[in-house]
């Protein structure tokens, strides 16, 4: 599906979280360079700049913020710069394993950033975009793990998350899907 995605590039527009590294930064670079506009989202405000300048400012615009603050996600979306309001695409992959000790012994405190993070973030957000979305017959891609499906040792709340995600995109799929 995806490079059926990439094709569709009439002043379409991508929203990617987690753009600083990783999938989202690799994501970013390839839908920006196959024509999209880009809003690359992440925490590492240093490295959205050095993106934004690597692809161009007039096809990538970055937003630093923090999941974990919804106040944050409000802020950006209502800051966008014209040109990059009419999202297409959102493609939740911010995310962020923490806790991996076994989990009687995890500390509590990370387990909590990370369900802030993996889940309550791309809730947040997915749930402000949904109308544009809709209404703009885009797509919602959210990045989840085998750990959800598979756990292990150490992953107890990473597979959680992560299970979260899958059953909400299952279920926002059977709402949405028209």
């Amino acid at each position: 599906r995806c490079p059926e995605v990439l094709k569709m590039t009439n002043q379409k527009t991508a929203l990617i979280t987690g753009a600083t590294s990783g999938f989202g930064a690799a994501a970013a670079r390839k839908f920006a360079r196959s024509g999209w506009k880009v809003v690359a989202t992440g925490r590492r405000g240093d490295r959205l700049k050095t993106l934004c300048a690597e692809l161009g400012a007039d096809r990538v615009h970055g937003c630093a913020f923090d999941m974990r603050s919804l106040a944050a996600i409000d802020t950006a979306i209502a800051g966008l710069p014209a040109a990059f309001r009419d999202i297409d695409l959102l493609i939740n992959n911010a995310g962020l394993a923490l806790g991996t000790a076994p989990a009687q012994k995890a500390d509590l405190q990370q387990w909590q950033q990370m369900i802030e993070t993996n889940v309550t973030g791309l809730v947040t957000l997915t749930h402000k975009l949904l109308p544009t979305l809709i209404a703009r017959k885009g797509a919602v891609i959210n990045i989840s793990s085998v750990a959800a499906e598979k756990g292990g040792r150490g992953q107890t709340n990473y597979a959680a998350s992560k299970g979260a995600i899958n059953g909400m995109t299952r279920s926002l799929a059977c709402e949405v899907a028209a």
